[in-house]
């Protein structure tokens, strides 16, 4: 019998190396970097700026919900979430009625984003960020967080939603900028219901896992969703914050996985995890909207009033031309409902109708969103004559500036013009605390006596030492 032959021997590898890199990369994820982040973040690393302008965004975000309280789509919403009450509960906005934390979040997030009046971030996603308030109101009142943990938890959320839209734009690949919102409300619910690294880590996961919207939401005849996608996202984040806190896991990497959010949205977000290291900064960069219109359309609301005192009564205006940016043209110029708006949701995003009506009507409030406005055959007939043009020059400072060039062509031979870069309420030209305090006045006249409107103002700059929320939602009872 012939003797079996040994196996030749093979070097023996050590993969201990390689075992140590991936294990390390794999604790590097973005998930946790974002978990650590907002775990270690203190009110104490916030500058004084940054305070204060939380404090101005919760003036202006209440104003701008208490303003839409009686829009149908938060009426819908508002009666949806009141089915539902909760033990540890928080307050829909303008009532008494305490919901779930995750349907709190949705009806006073409907209420703050509808009439498209709160705060704008330009980049590579624009976004709102303000969106991300009601989640971070909800939960502080339903765990009995401070108004100094509610102050850090916006200012996180901020931080997070615009490092996003700095890192990658997603809307030209179908999916809505309001995706990203679903990370941030996690991240600030999380840091509100003070999670472990690990459970934030989760909560990011399963805000993840499921939070990718259509941009559908925001192209063609748009609709009350337009209004609301944030409000939705904002309820995913809290829900998935309370579901990690009762251990609940999600699928990692979120991120970076092989069907994770790069891979599926087709985007890389880069090295924006190395960004989240020193206090939250962000918020200085974003816009508080003067008027109730789409952001891209404030400078040409501008230009369009300027011009029209420019105009002698009785003197016919032949045609209107818009010269403006690529995403401004992309997002609220170049589709045909624009020119015939039939709903609200289209005529606030289209920038051919929010500048002629500010030309006709000499100012924009919510009455120029009425149907009986947009729908004018008269201003259909003057929409005809109305132009918007792509201009590189414009695009090239975008996001920078958010510019428009208005002409006004007369049909004496004239043609007027005029060129606005920095809107009012623009980062670099920002509003002063009394014009936010005005806007917020205006916004709630036919709900509070201005003394009662005066109290929540009050409350709101002295939010830093408040001991809780509760008190807040009880003076935003309508």
């Amino acid at each position: 019998m012939r003797a079996r032959r040994s196996p030749p021997k093979l070097p023996i590898k050590d993969s201990s190396a390689d075992w140590r890199f991936d294990f390390e990369k794999m604790t590097r994820t973005l998930a946790h970097q974002l978990a650590d982040y907002a775990c270690n973040l203190k009110f104490e690393d916030l500058s004084n700026e940054v305070v204060h302008e939380v404090r101005r965004r919760l003036v202006d975000s209440f104003g701008c919900a208490i303003g839409a309280w009686n829009e149908e789509p938060c009426k819908i919403a508002r009666e949806v979430a009141s089915e539902f009450s909760a033990r540890n509960g928080s307050t829909i906005i303008g009532t008494n009625h305490q919901a779930p934390p995750d349907w709190a979040a949705f009806a006073t997030g409907c209420c703050i984003r509808y009439f498209d009046y709160n705060d704008t971030y330009l980049s590579k996603e624009p976004a709102h960020p303000s969106d991300n308030i009601s989640a971070a109101v909800a939960v502080a009142e339903s765990v009995g967080a401070s108004g100094k943990e509610l102050i850090t938890a916006i200012a996180l959320a901020y931080e997070v939603q615009c490092r996003f839209c700095d890192a990658a734009s997603i809307r030209a690949r179908g999916w809505d900028h309001v995706t990203y919102g679903a990370f941030s409300t996690a991240l600030a619910a999380a840091k509100l219901m003070k999670l472990d690294p690990e459970k934030t880590r989760h909560a990011v996961n399963i805000a993840g896992v499921g939070c990718a919207a259509m941009r559908q939401a925001r192209v063609g005849e748009l609709s009350h969703w337009k209004g609301v996608a944030f409000a939705d996202s904002a309820r995913r984040g809290v829900y998935s914050a309370l579901l990690a806190r009762s251990g609940m896991t999600g699928p990692a990497p979120i991120f970076e996985g092989q069907m994770g959010f790069e891979k599926e949205l087709g985007v890389s977000l880069g090295d924006v995890g190395e960004k989240f290291k020193g206090a939250p900064t962000m918020i200085l960069n974003t816009s508080i909207k003067y008027w109730p219109a789409e952001y891209h359309s404030q400078s040409a609301i501008e230009a369009a009033l300027f011009l029209r005192e420019h105009v002698d009564a009785g003197v016919e205006v032949k045609s209107m031309t818009i010269e403006s940016h690529d995403a401004s043209v992309d997002i609220i110029g170049s589709e045909p409902e624009k020119w015939k708006p039939e709903t609200r949701e289209t005529a606030d995003h289209s920038l051919p109708y929010i500048t002629a009506i500010a030309f006709i009507d000499g100012t924009v409030t919510e009455k120029q969103f009425q149907p009986e406005r947009f729908m004018d055959p008269k201003i259909w007939k003057f929409l005809e004559n109305v132009k918007v043009v792509r201009n590189a020059e414009l695009s090239a400072l975008y996001p920078g500036a958010v510019a428009n060039i208005v002409h006004i062509d007369l049909a004496d031979g004239r043609r007027l013009t005029k060129r606005v870069d920095y809107p009012l309420g623009h980062a670099k030209n920002p509003l002063e605390d009394f014009e936010v305090e005005k806007k917020f006045l205006s916004l709630v006249e036919r709900k509070f006596t201005r003394d009662h409107a005066a109290k929540i103002i009050e409350h709101v700059w002295r939010l830093d030492e408040q001991c809780d929320v509760h008190h807040l939602m009880k003076l935003l009872r309508v």
